[in-house]
């Protein structure tokens, strides 16, 4: 398994700007995918994009429109997301969660093909 601990989240005026981080430890995550979701105020978790072992492969969820960028160092057994732009409705607890299949070269925006997940940190948009 991969241990996940989430960082980086606050409160932040809306147009403003947070970069979440995500600490791996454990088995080695290189060879997987990572994922971002948010799980918002009363609703269910939902993707918000993933990208792949190598980098080469970044998917985002429609309403990001531009605004987020997912990155990884998997050097540190790190992976971002940087966030700009942000909207009262961005506010939500943001999760990171590894893929366990290894060198997969498309990622995915299903849940249920993560299986370790962190915590999750806080967000809140203010108006």
């Amino acid at each position: 398994q991969v241990q996940l601990v989430e960082s980086g989240g606050g409160l932040v005026q809306a147009g403003g700007s947070l970069r979440l981080s995500c600490a791996a430890s454990g088995r080695t995550f290189s060879k997987n995918s990572m994922g971002w979701f948010r799980r918002p105020p009363g609703k269910e978790r939902e993707f918000v994009g993933a990208i792949s072992w190598s980098s080469g492969t970044t998917f985002y969820a429609d309403f990001v429109q531009g605004r987020f960028t997912i990155s990884r160092d998997n050097a540190k057994n790190m992976v971002y997301l940087q966030m700009n732009s942000l909207k009262p409705e961005d506010t939500a607890v943001y999760l990171c969660a590894a893929d366990p299949r290894d060198y997969m070269s498309e990622v995915s925006p299903s849940l249920y093909d993560y299986r370790d997940w962190g915590q999750g940190t806080q967000v809140t948009v203010s108006s």
